[in-house]
């Protein structure tokens, strides 16, 4: 039986940049690519290994031993507890260069085709407090500091309100003050978890899968609206009602709306259970530009309302609309997108998978008055068709913003199939979007793309493309 590495201590190690899932890289004296948790580019340090294979190592900064120059002082007191903001301690400007390096490297890498030009980077206008929804847990075991489990806390349960752990999904970090979310975010969830120590409530246990208190979802709007949705582990209407009224008393007129379900399954997801509506009208209202969109407890909309603007701004302008194109909006979600351009555009057709999406996308449309878009919910591989085509006519601009495994090679090769003019190709993943784009070069050049940072203190990056059709394709 091989025996079990118990890991080592790798000595002055420098880091040269970035890797997937937030972490930092450097290359031992062998060669051998070592990934790192904790380290930002520029830093020397001692890492501890804790798993080794034949081409590479992963570890964690143990002792830093010459700090870069890129590196700052943390924020946030629950940094590097939590997990959610893993690059807090390297520098704005640096996060963005690496971001820009990321989309760079995956057209050279991956799509290995020219660019025309690569814009600079759309950096996000606010670097806290930006997210417009974030979802909490309720858990009856609390993640504990390194000092509490040394001083024996683990042997009583512990209630938190916060985030899941990585790597421990029964245990939740208790949250006091969250920079990713603007106020009154912070004083709402502390005052849910007061009521709830104060009445004495159960926190849910996951691995049970019981307890009265299950989560708590949150969404600001930048009309100042907030929206409250409680999932509660237990269909208890007593206890329930006794909660939230004390809870409303507790927050006052912060919150404008309160939802809550019942959810009794295995899973966190609430998008197929019955949402009731305890107090205010049960949506909140968004607007970007001229727009505004009704947002429910399950409708999806981009989670940075300032960031999502510039990024349709961009969109529109790699569109390059005139106001008598017909636009195809592929993976349209809740129809933003569309709705952005339909007043620029002469027609707008959308497709999703998602009905609920879909769903959202009328009624936003109807809210602005908007005439000329329509929304169809299917798989894009399987509705996007000639006799689809036929029915609403060839597009002139496609526009595609795929989840982050990309499209399907079947929507790619229609798509070389269908030839529109442009293909403005959006993407929350770098590394698929250049995949497609290597297919579609065949017929279509890149000429412009631009990285945007949808998410500071994260390794994620938004990538806008624009593709334009070659003369020789023809139309």
């Amino acid at each position: 039986m091989p025996r079990k590495f118990s890991g080592y201590l790798l000595e002055g190690l420098s880091i040269h940049g970035v890797a997937d899932k937030g972490r930092s890289v450097g290359r031992s004296a062998e060669g051998i690519v070592v990934f790192v948790e904790g380290a930002v580019p520029g830093d020397v340090a001692d890492v501890w290994i804790y798993k080794k294979r034949k081409d590479f190592m992963e570890g964690r900064l143990e002792r830093l031993r010459q700090p870069s120059p890129h590196r700052v002082a943390p924020f946030c007191r629950h940094f590097s507890v939590c997990g959610g903001c893993k690059w807090q301690h390297l520098a704005y400007a640096a996060q963005l260069a690496h971001k820009e390096q990321a989309v760079v490297d995956a057209f050279e890498r991956i799509a290995k085709v020219p660019v025309n030009t690569f814009l600079p980077i759309l950096a996000a206008p606010q670097t806290t407090h930006y997210r417009n929804k974030l979802e909490f847990a309720f858990s009856n075991k609390r993640w504990l500091l390194a000092e509490e489990r040394a001083e024996g806390a683990a042997q009583r349960p512990l209630p938190a309100l916060g985030f899941h752990r990585a790597g421990a999904f029964d245990k939740v970090v208790d949250i006091h003050e969250c920079w990713l979310q603007a106020e009154p975010s912070n004083r709402i969830r502390n005052a849910a978890r007061e009521v709830a120590l104060e009445q004495g409530l159960d926190f849910y246990d996951v691995r049970r899968q019981q307890g009265l208190l299950r989560n708590l979802m949150l969404r600001l709007t930048t009309t100042g609206e907030v929206l409250a949705l409680f999932s509660f582990g237990q269909d208890d209407g007593q206890a329930i009602r006794r909660y939230l009224e004390a809870f409303l008393a507790r927050v006052g007129e912060a919150v404008s709306t309160v939802v809550y379900c019942i959810n009794l399954k295995a899973n966190d997801s609430v998008l197929d259970l019955p949402m009731i509506v305890y107090t205010g009208k049960g949506f909140v209202v968004e607007e970007l530009g001229d727009l505004r969109f009704k947002i429910g407890p399950k409708s999806f909309f981009q989670t940075n309302s300032a960031q999502a603007k510039r990024l349709y701004d961009e969109v529109l302008d790699f569109a390059c609309l005139t106001g008598e194109e017909r636009v195809l909006d592929l993976y349209t979600g809740t129809g933003s997108i569309a709705l952005y351009l339909a007043r620029r555009c002469k027609e707008v057709v959308g497709i999703e998978e998602v009905p609920e999406a879909v769903a959202d996308a009328e009624e936003n449309r109807r809210l602005n008055g908007i005439a000329n878009a329509r929304f169809y919910a299917g798989d894009v591989k399987d509705l996007l068709t000639p006799e689809f085509i036929e029915r609403h006519g060839r597009p002139d601009v496609v526009v595609v913003d795929p989840p982050r495994a990309g499209m399907h090679e079947r929507a790619v090769r229609f798509l070389l199939h269908l030839g529109p003019v442009r293909i403005v190709y959006v993407s929350c993943n770098p590394a698929t979007q250049a995949r497609d784009i290597q297919l579609l070069s065949e017929r279509y050049a890149v000429a412009r793309v631009r990285a945007v940072d949808m998410f500071p203190h994260t390794h994620h990056v938004e990538s806008v493309a624009l593709l334009e059709r070659r003369p020789q394709g023809g139309a």
